[in-house]
């Protein structure tokens, strides 16, 4: 997540200049055919590019609106999580005088956490983390589930024996909510708390269990490929059709200028065309970024953050005074 005022312009154009390359080219390529090889047949109906760009404008602003909600949830999932976490670690402290008993939910809880973001830093088919124009960004930060292996980070809150446990399962996240809910049974078998609070506990639990399954939907479930091919069609054909729209409007403004540019004004088609197909490419390319909220792009929700600071609470609530940083900006972007 960027977290600073703005991106900056020279990085956004780094970020899209493939598709700037591009299009010069095809802005180039009808004006050349135009005006040096003399080919006039190859003028588009203005009309038709315009309501083609209509078209293409509404859903390539529909996909963005969508996409935008797709983040908006993981950021809503994961702040219930946050809040979820506390009032865990409240339970624990409060209803076991053994610090040790405590100690072990909490640090449990912590492994859960860590293989939930685990889990949703796995690659999907369908995520653009690892295409070209977003590799390269990532030279601005790093993705700490990119760079700490798995089992090191959970030895450090589970032992080595229920981590075997949980190995060789699909779902390690959910495995371990299970231990989490067999543990609180054992404890309410051995009479250490009364029924209200291992319902409580129960509950809590249950909303873990919820919350997981969002992220899991979100993780799982894709941008409906019908609404993103359509996106692409439209978006290409009117990119690839706008320098031809433009040759007859650019050659009529010759009528009325004199001096160098008369008979040449054709030419701003290339910078024109690029320009305004910059924008629909630039709006897509937006619209991929934030289409997939757990990936660890730039624009992603910063789950690594926000894991290490319920991390943070946890411990502190049972009095440890030895704690991990915050996670900080690299660049003014979250992870």
């Amino acid at each position: 997540m960027h977290i600073g005022k703005s991106y900056r312009l020279s990085d956004f154009l780094f970020w899209t200049r493939r598709k700037i390359y591009t299009l010069i080219i095809l802005g180039t390529v009808p004006v050349v055919l135009y005006q040096l090889f003399d080919i006039k047949w190859l003028v588009v109906p203005w009309t038709f590019v315009s309501l083609l760009g209509t078209a293409t404008a509404f859903i390539v602003g529909f996909k963005n609106t969508q996409t935008y909600n797709r983040t908006r949830d993981a950021q809503i999932v994961w702040t219930s999580i946050s809040n979820s976490s506390r009032a865990w670690g409240i339970v624990c402290r409060d209803y076991f005088r053994d610090a040790e008993l405590t100690r072990t939910l909490i640090y449990r809880h912590l492994a859960w956490l860590t293989a939930l973001r685990y889990q949703m830093r796995e690659h999907r088919v369908w995520e653009t983390a690892d295409a070209r124009y977003n590799a390269e960004y990532r030279r601005y930060f790093n993705i700490p589930e990119r760079q700490n292996a798995f089992e090191d980070e959970m030895l450090q809150y589970i032992p080595k024996e229920e981590l075997d446990h949980i190995a060789g399962a699909r779902n390690k996240a959910g495995q371990l909510l299970a231990l989490q809910s067999r543990t609180a049974k054992a404890i309410y078998d051995s009479e250490t708390i009364v029924a209200t609070q291992f319902v409580d506990m129960q509950r809590t639990l249950n909303t873990f269990f919820s919350l997981q399954g969002q992220c899991e939907s979100l993780k799982d479930t894709p941008y409906p490929r019908q609404y993103s091919i359509i996106n692409t069609i439209f978006m290409r054909m009117f990119c690839l059709l706008l320098p031809f729209g433009m040759l007859r409007e650019f050659d009529k403004l010759n009528e009325g200028v004199t001096g160098w540019m008369s008979g040449h004004m054709i030419w701003l088609v290339i910078p024109f065309s690029a320009i305004i197909s910059w924008m629909y490419s630039s709006l897509v390319q937006v619209g991929e970024s934030t289409e997939n909220p757990f990936e660890g792009s730039a624009n992603d929700v910063p789950i690594s953050q926000i894991c290490r600071a319920i991390e943070i609470d946890l411990r502190e609530m049972i009095g440890e005074k030895e704690l991990p940083p915050p996670i900080a900006p690299q660049n003014d972007i979250l992870v």
